[in-house]
């Protein structure tokens, strides 16, 4: 691993301090790979589980949730989040990996770009497009990461993909680098965002660096380093830091019910449609729908994450059961 390192934490006598399930903010340093800091965590956690979700390039800095305990269960759900950027293009060069890793392919005057044409030209990448995933990514085809066959020097064909960039915003110009804002759906590569935009202004172009700014609900300004939790962790101190599985899972519609049938739910018992009332308006517009839902006691204490039926005359199917013991009466 590349870049500074805490020394590890001397261990101490008894017990020690065990974190609450959740997930915790990480700001990666340049030169940790994702798996890095998963490994480096689950050293200091001993006894927990523990995961991410949302990859980071080694590269790259920023936010990366860690998932504690049973939130290592809910990563699949967390992973549909939005994101955020800030990424810095440099036009006039292309290269084989689409970032400053790789090996320059092509290079090419940028004299002649105006400011107007490059924010124009910019401007056009916002709302749904599509993207053909980089060789240098782990996407799979035939069951084969791609990032193999580009390290074998082989160039296998690709489907490409539509996402949506909600927002990107020309923040600065100097020279031939352009500082961006990006807001955008699962699954963008900023990468290729940069290369196409420089391949649209015919220069060619590639990330040069890349700082992830949020993902869904969890900013950088929140965000601690490894260093910082390791330094936290001995004492206690992170149970502030953590976000509880249900304030993660804020976006799933929830619905209440009542205790008997809560002691059901965390048993993996389907729920009765007409047993559950919506927590709020956020899924009543739209009916069951076959849309996941959580599911929560009155209380307010999460249960389980379930799946509504097509019609309210069926069962709300039990997905995970993320709750222990007895539900807490209202």
């Amino acid at each position: 691993m590349v870049g500074a390192r805490v020394e590890p934490l001397v261990e101490q006598s008894g017990a020690r301090p065990r974190p609450a399930d959740g997930v915790l903010v990480v700001n990666k340093a340049s030169g940790w790979t994702s798996h890095d800091v998963v490994a480096k965590l689950r050293g200091l956690f001993r006894g927990q589980k523990v995961g991410h979700a949302g990859t980071l390039d080694p590269a790259a800095t920023g936010v990366l949730p860690i998932l504690l305990g049973k939130a290592t269960r809910i990563a699949e759900y967390l992973m549909e989040w939005d994101k955020e950027y800030r990424a810095v293009l440099r036009l006039g060069e292309t290269t084989d990996t689409q970032d400053a890793t790789g090996t320059v392919l092509a290079s090419r005057s940028t004299t002649g770009l105006t400011e107007e044409a490059i924010r124009s030209t910019i401007g056009r990448f916002q709302g749904r497009v599509t993207q053909v995933p980089p060789m240098y990514s782990a996407v799979k085809v035939g069951g084969v990461p791609l990032y193999k066959a580009a390290r074998a020097g082989r160039t296998v064909e690709r489907e490409s993909r539509e996402i949506t960039v909600h927002g990107i915003e020309v923040q600065g110009i100097a020279g031939r680098d352009v500082s961006l804002l990006v807001r955008c759906s699962k699954g963008t590569y900023i990468r290729t965002l940069c290369a196409d935009i420089g391949a649209a202004l015919g220069v060619g172009g590639h990330l040069l660096a890349l700082e992830r700014r949020r993902v869904g609900p969890l900013t950088i300004e929140r965000a601690l380093t490894v260093g910082e939790v390791e330094a936290r962790f001995p004492f206690g101190h992170l149970e502030d830091e953590m976000i509880s599985l249900d304030a993660a899972l804020v976006a799933v519609p929830a619905l209440i019910v009542d205790e008997a049938t809560a002691l059901r739910t965390l048993h993996g018992v389907p729920v009765p449609w007409r047993a559950a009332q919506w927590a709020d308006n956020v899924g009543a517009a739209d009916g069951p729908g076959g849309q996941t839902v959580r599911v929560k006691d009155r209380a307010g204490r999460l249960l389980a994450l379930g799946r509504a039926p097509q019609d309210a005359g069926a069962t709300i199917a039990i997905l995970k059961v993320l709750a222990e013991g007895n539900p807490q009466p209202a």
